[in-house]
């Protein structure tokens, strides 16, 4: 495997921390209360928000309700309001031990708010830091509320954030007979749109099913433009703790339908890969189980060998190269892909499995992405709210 560690390590991408000045003076939509704190006053509000919804270092349901704005309901997705559910564990109906307050799951057995659920409120705010990427369930959550919105004329208002992966396109874009609440819409794995802007698009293209668009105002994030490489000030779920895990994330992903772990169950998830094979790499681990982090992780107690992605210098973008080299370590195929379904719900489509089999090299799979991302650009400058990367 010194082969093989050696192309990850000459694998490095422009990327790196944004910082300085500009970074400073960067306004979340949270932060720009002028601009929503009118339209919520004297009203009952729902909540989609999550640990991510800070103003400052305020959570903004503390902030509204010390500026007496009628909060009555919070909606969680998935990882719960408070972010500390692990990655697929069902959130429950609750009260938040904090405030008081109902909170309703929107993510288990009921993904999309009830109508009795919209029923008490006059405007729902929709605050969560996304990381840009199709499969990161925050946008199927978006997707869901809006169409809920739309079927029951209550106005939404989606306080915008940065994308940390938002500075590039890549990726299989996704065919309609694969959507899935990892893939609700026809766009590449790393979209480069903000949550204000993939809304914007759900209502435009008529992505939602309901009978009219919804009723949307987005507050727009100030000082941003997608050349900025946005390292997040909260980590944004329990197994993507900084911008490396966040920058690996599109392509590390695809190996959670595959026998190999990417450090789920250690302090260091999305940034290492391995299994028990000793001939993978030298670097090993032991995932562990953690609670609100990792329940029961691929090859839990089992010494996992493989590559350490810290070692890279600089964050990557989107590559399939680590899929690659790992696909053609395994003599047994079936051993490797354990989960086909599931990897094709991650790609979009069914044409990448059958690619890869047929050893095309990353070069021709992405070269057969060009149309569909093209076409899939023009959509996408309809809705751009900032100055775009070159």
């Amino acid at each position: 495997m010194k082969k093989l560690t050696f192309l990850f390590l000459l694998l490095i991408f422009a990327a790196g921390c944004s910082g300085g000045d500009d970074e400073a003076q960067l306004l979340t939509g949270a932060e720009k209360t002028n601009n929503y704190m009118p339209l919520l006053r004297g009203k009952k509000i729902g909540l989609v928000v999550n640990h991510t919804s800070k103003v400052g270092e305020k959570h903004l349901v503390d902030f509204l309700l010390e500026n007496e704005i009628t909060v009555s309901k919070i909606f969680a997705p998935e990882h719960g309001f408070r972010g500390n559910a692990a990655a697929g564990e069902e959130i429950k109906d609750g009260l938040d031990a904090k405030t008081g307050l109902p909170v309703v799951s929107l993510y288990g057995q009921n993904k999309k708010p009830q109508p009795a659920q919209l029923d008490s409120l006059d405007v729902v705010v929709f605050d969560i830091q996304d990381v840009g990427c199709r499969f990161y369930t925050y946008i199927s959550t978006l997707h869901l509320v809006m169409e809920a919105c739309a079927e029951h004329r209550t106005p939404l208002i989606v306080l915008d954030r940065p994308n940390p992966n938002g500075d590039y396109i890549a990726g299989p874009v996704l065919v309609p007979e694969y959507k899935s609440f990892v893939g609700m819409h026809p766009i590449p794995v790393v979209h480069g749109c903000t949550v204000g802007e993939i809304a914007l698009m759900i209502n435009g293209e008529k992505w939602h099913n309901a009978p009219s668009p919804c009723e949307l105002k987005v507050v727009p994030v100030d000082n941003y433009s997608h050349e900025d490489k946005y390292e997040l000030p909260v980590p944004p779920s329990p197994n993507l703790p900084n911008f490396l895990s966040v920058r690996l994330y599109p392509s590390l992903c695809f190996f959670e339908a595959t026998d190999v772990s990417v450090g789920r169950g250690t302090s260091f998830p999305f940034q290492v890969l391995g299994a028990p094979k000793p001939e993978l790499g030298e670097f090993t681990f032991v995932p562990q189980e953690i609670t609100g982090v990792a329940l029961n992780p691929l090859h839990e107690g089992k010494t996992c060998h493989g590559i350490d992605l810290r070692e890279l210098k600089e964050a990557p973008e989107f590559t399939l190269q680590f899929f690659l080299d790992f696909y053609n370590e395994y003599q047994n195929k079936d051993d490797f892909l354990t989960r086909e379904d599931w990897f094709n719900l991650l790609a979009g489509n069914n044409k990448l499995i059958q690619q890869i089999r047929e050893g095309k090299t990353e070069k021709e799979i992405v070269e057969s992405w060009q149309p569909a991302l093209n076409n899939y650009k023009k959509i996408r400058e309809k809705y751009l709210l900032y100055p775009d990367f070159e």
